[in-house]
């Protein structure tokens, strides 16, 4: 029996009408209308306008980002630019009801719900679409079928999508990735911008524009629940979300990604050993790791570890980076590395809340301030660290230029005014300047803004939540300026 004959195609049809109500209101349900829109969303939006391009938009990014919601958002924008409600489709994939449908077949069930004589310049949005096998080659037939139609698609996953999506659909598809909240977006949505004035700090002898507070107290209690709280939209929006984040983001991020979606994309065998070897890396993000060291830690092969390393990349968990030495040179043998959460609040998830007094703090913060760098495209970002001496000299971000691999800029995060008082003490750092002829380093603290000269070198201090909050508004302008 054919599984397509379960299902009667009317309650398929009822399906569609009921996850559209805009082709009877003129408006999409409430629940979205009134959410807050991301800031992504005036990078995004242009993106689903544009028709002149016969190419399908594929929005990827890990569970729970507000996907969903920013498809709503363009739905609600599209009939505000005097699209017709009955030109937008929006279809669910993960719905078992479509189980067994291709996306052609399911485009034109919903041109059968809407009464339309044809898809042309209609615009039709599948949501989820890793649910369907071969996505990628079903999209690229729609598009080359129906070159006035756009077609916008969502999905998790991220990496794999992409994979799929640039050697399948070469040519027709556009990627948009959303990531995690920026500590910029998580202001901005809890309407805290007030807190933030735009000023300039000196850095390199130079005044550059730069956002500074007058209330480095609320702001860091801001910037605390952001390490707690802030990666996902729902939870920041919600207090009884962030009362019981353990079973939220437990449960339907970090559960559905180790148990359901990387199993089938990748075809993991032991869920069970994938899912504590997460918890562990979650525990100690930021730390530096070695294949040996895990390996005698976890009992798990270093094959096997390196798949693990790479399936928890693609679905936008983790984020690997790699050494450098004191001369900003790579290591010939790759043996140890560092791995980041792409937001710190799943740690937060995992165990629990943290305060500013706590061990793991440093981390958390150090974290933090890489997951705002982590949203920009192609950023070559690295670690360094050398023998020195008796001891190991660190600084933990360098930026490496593409090209030349010539070294940047660098930066340490610290959770602490020590410094500022007593530059001297920072050693590696002071090394590393002087190895790499650096003029100018910039160093975070708790809640002290200013400069020291130490010898030749230049030091500017930022406090961490004011350094992460301008990441995040740098790296918008320039996704704006690249758009």
């Amino acid at each position: 029996m054919s599984y397509n004959n379960i299902i009667p195609t009317e309650k398929r049809i009822e399906r569609l009408i009921f996850e559209n109500p805009w082709w009877s209101t003129g408006n999409i349900q409430s629940t979205y209308s009134t959410m807050s829109r991301r800031l992504y969303f005036d990078l995004f939006y242009p993106y689903v306008h544009e028709t002149d391009i016969k190419r399908a938009l594929v929005l990827m990014g890990p569970r729970r980002v507000g996907k969903t919601v920013m498809i709503y958002h363009s739905i609600q924008q599209l009939i505000a630019d005097g699209i017709s409600p009955q030109k937008i489709m929006f279809i669910g994939i993960d719905n078992p009801i479509y189980m067994h449908q291709g996306l052609e077949d399911l485009l034109l069930m919903a041109k059968d719900a809407v009464k339309l004589d044809s898809v042309e310049n209609c615009y039709v949005f599948f949501d989820e679409i890793q649910y369907l096998k071969d996505w990628e080659r079903h999209l690229k037939v729609l598009v080359d079928l129906y070159p006035t139609t756009k077609f916008i698609a969502s999905g998790s996953a991220a990496a794999a999508l992409r994979l799929q999506s640039s050697e399948s659909g070469a040519g027709r598809f556009t990627d948009f990735m959303l990531p995690p909240l920026t500590f910029h977006e998580f202001i901005h949505l809890k309407g805290l911008t007030h807190l933030v004035q735009q000023k300039t700090i000196n850095y390199d002898g130079k005044e550059i524009p730069f956002y500074l507070t007058h209330d480095n107290k609320t702001l860091n209690k801001a910037f605390f629940d952001y390490l707690n709280f802030g990666g996902y939209p729902e939870v920041v929006l919600s207090e009884k979300i962030q009362s019981d984040m353990g079973r939220y983001i437990k449960g339907d991020i970090v559960a559905n990604v180790l148990l359901r979606d990387l199993p089938s994309l990748y075809g993991i065998k032991d869920v069970q050993e994938l899912n504590s070897f997460f918890s562990y890396i979650a525990y100690n993000t930021g730390n530096e790791f070695s294949f040996e060291k895990l390996g005698k830690e976890s009992g798990i092969q270093k094959e096997m570890l390196k798949k693990y390393l790479e399936y928890l990349e693609a679905a936008f968990l983790i984020k690997v980076i790699h050494k450098i030495d004191d001369n900003a040179k790579k290591f010939k043998r790759v043996t140890s590395f560092k791995v980041y959460l792409t937001n710190p609040s799943l740690r937060t998830a995992l165990f629990s809340p943290i305060v500013e007094t706590d061990q793991e703090t440093g981390n958390m913060v150090e974290t933090a301030i890489f997951s705002q760098w982590m949203h920009r495209e192609n950023l070559n970002l690295k670690y360094a660290r050398w023998k020195m001496g008796r001891s190991e000299g660190e600084v933990d971000f360098v930026l490496i230029e593409n090209k030349l691999f010539k070294p940047q800029w660098c930066v340490e995060v610290k959770w602490s005014n020590r410094y500022f008082e007593k530059p001297q003490e920072l050693l590696s750092l002071i090394h590393f300047c002087k190895q790499n002829k650096f003029n100018s380093t910039l160093v975070t603290t708790i809640d002290i803004n200013g400069n020291k000269q130490h010898n030749e070198l230049n030091i500017t201090y930022v406090t961490a939540a004011v350094y992460a909050y301008n990441i995040g508004v740098n790296t918008m302008d320039k996704k704006f300026n690249w758009a």
